[in-house]
């Protein structure tokens, strides 16, 4: 059973200030010396690496589509473990989520699992008595979502404010923060959303840190962490990545660095209690594999970024084909498909798979529902799983290697790539949905 104060912040849409606002308030009660648990809404992997600046924990995701809405007090509970304070940043609009499929995966839905009170952040810029009405309606929606307060945000002057409260005391739900315009802290955005913190960290620091300052001054603490406070006791145990009992630990190299920044923080986790010794590298500045390599797991960011670095690189580039080569288990996601492909932007990669990539002019957005084409180091032909695309890369497939995946949606296609111990593909899935991924992986590396 969890009973750790949490609060969920959510927004009418996008672009509200949600990240502001969570990332503050993560860093302001963190600077009161309380462990705090970050925590995002979705399968965004960005939003959380502000939050462990703003908190010295890892942050972690909560997608009921991903992995269930059955897992998501668990996980929950697995990361807020010992925490004075969870902060829970929600996703797009509070009732937004998985397209077509009502509130799977939407804000509203995890803070109902969660049994948690909800901070509404509003941008006022342009309305004043409006305001009331829109935040009733939000209220009044879904019962069953208790919003327990709004933060007031991009509020232009004093006598904005007070129209604001004015209009806002009709709607019975008490105003917790106001922020000024002027006062919006700057998170530069790329073609992907924000810059991840590994890529700008002296600059993410000091933008956490006016995060912080701006919440501070703005909000009542005190009265956010009374709110908190209110949540409901969650019953049920704690999620644990499954431990099996191993006297050989092969080494699992794990692609870190700028370049690829996306990782659930339980695939470690999770690799580690199947067996592995889990070892991050730099492919942008180590020219060799973690000694011992016996697999190799590369995750999603941003090789498009960094193709003329990822490209001199050729020592390690060599390094990642001969050990691919040897039929070693190696499993990559997105940016780690590009990585493994002949060129990226007519930049040499590793060449593994036959297939060239380039950015291209559209976005693929989207939850996807999926089935294993055949057997593969990740999964058994059959196996269903589900996963996320995100990118604006295309890879034109030469020949010699099977399909991943079979997706179902939007439209029914073939994805990805396997061939001899490699398992690459556009899907971003999550692995606490099912552990055996990560046992039959490492399985893979002690046998290969």
């Amino acid at each position: 059973m969890s009973s750790v104060p949490r609060l969920v912040i959510a927004a009418p849409s996008s672009g509200s200030g949600k990240t502001t606002v969570a990332t503050g308030l993560m860093a302001a009660f963190t600077a009161r010396g309380l462990a705090v648990s970050p925590h995002k809404v979705g399968p965004d992997y960005i939003d959380p690496g502000y939050h462990a600046l703003a908190t010295g924990r890892v942050g972690r995701n909560l997608d009921a589509y991903l992995c269930g809405a059955e897992l998501i007090a668990p996980l929950f509970a697995h990361g807020a473990r010992g925490c004075d304070l969870a902060v829970v940043e929600g996703v797009m609009g509070m009732f937004d989520g998985a397209a077509g499929e009502g509130e799977l995966a939407s804000t509203a839905q995890v803070a109902k699992l969660l049994r948690a009170p909800v901070v509404l952040v509003v941008d006022a810029s342009a309305q004043s008595r409006s305001v009331a009405a829109l935040v009733h309606g939000f209220a009044s929606w879904d019962p069953q979502v208790r919003i327990g307060g709004v933060i007031l945000n991009k509020v232009a002057s004093d006598r904005h404010e007070e129209l604001l409260r004015e209009a806002l005391d009709s709607a019975g739900v008490p105003v917790l923060g106001v922020l000024r315009r002027a006062e919006q802290v700057d998170t530069p955005s790329r073609h992907l959303g924000l810059v991840p913190v590994a890529e700008r960290r002296a600059a993410a620091v000091e933008a956490v840190a006016a995060m912080a300052a701006q919440v501070r001054e703005g909000c009542d603490l005190d009265a956010l962490f009374a709110l908190a406070r209110g949540a409901g006791a969650l019953s049920g145990d704690p999620w644990e990545p499954p431990v099996l009992s191993a006297t050989e630990r092969p080494v699992v190299a794990v692609a870190g660095g700028p370049a690829f920044t996306f990782s659930y923080a339980e695939h470690a986790e999770l690799l580690a209690g199947a067996g592995a010794e889990v070892v991050t590298f730099d492919p942008l500045r180590d020219e060799r594999l973690p000694d011992g390599s016996a697999g190799l797991v590369i995750g999603g960011g941003f090789p498009e970024v960094y193709a003329p670095e990822l490209s001199a690189n050729e020592p390690l580039r060599k390094a990642v084909a001969e050990l691919a080569l040897s039929g070693a288990p190696v499993a990559a996601e997105c940016a780690g498909l590009l990585y493994l492909c002949r060129e990226l932007d007519g930049q040499p990669m590793c060449g593994v798979l036959d297939a060239e990539a380039r950015m291209s002019g559209g976005l693929t957005l989207g939850y996807r529902d999926a089935v294993a084409v055949g057997d593969s180091v990740l999964a058994a032909a059959g196996t269903r799983m589900r996963g996320h695309e995100f990118h604006r890369t295309v890879v034109e497939p030469g020949a010699g290697a099977a399909p991943a995946w079979g997706v179902r949606a939007p439209v029914r296609r073939i994805e990805g790539f396997v061939q001899h111990g490699v398992h690459a593909s556009y899907l971003h899935t999550h692995w606490a949905a099912a552990p055996g991924v990560a046992h039959r992986f490492v399985e893979r590396c002690r046998t290969s």
